[in-house]
């Protein structure tokens, strides 16, 4: 089992930004695919960005490339968002997620989930 637990929400103006922490707990946390989701009202939740376990390879939605970047420290356990020129567009609850070495429908499909972190961009 792992868990998950997001941190570094908050409220921020256009064009600020904000880093977000995903804390891991419970196994070993650097054979982890992890990656950030984010959910906002009224839609579905939506792919980020996502890093592999060494953290050389990255994928971003089209919609946040160039603004921000994921990034993993496996000795601290904790996966990060550098979430630059923030757009109202990027207000949302953002989640971290996890999968396993086995999972083969990642980032389609996670394993785990943290609890969600609020980010509110204002125009």
């Amino acid at each position: 089992q792992v868990q998950l637990v997001e941190s570094g929400g908050g409220l921020v103006q256009a064009g600020g930004s904000l880093r977000l922490s995903c804390e891991a707990s419970g196994r070993i946390f650097s054979i982890y695919r992890m990656g950030w989701f984010r959910q906002a009202p009224g839609k579905e939740r939506e792919f980020v960005a996502a890093i592999r376990t060494s953290g050389g390879v990255t994928s971003y939605a089209d919609s946040v490339k160039g603004r921000f970047t994921i990034s993993r420290d496996n000795a601290k356990n904790t996966v990060y968002l550098q979430m630059n020129s923030l757009k109202p567009e990027d207000t949302a609850i953002y989640y971290c997620a996890s999968a396993r070495p086995q999972n083969t429908g990642w980032p389609g499909r996670a394993d785990y989930w943290g609890q969600g972190t609020q980010v509110t961009v204002s125009s």
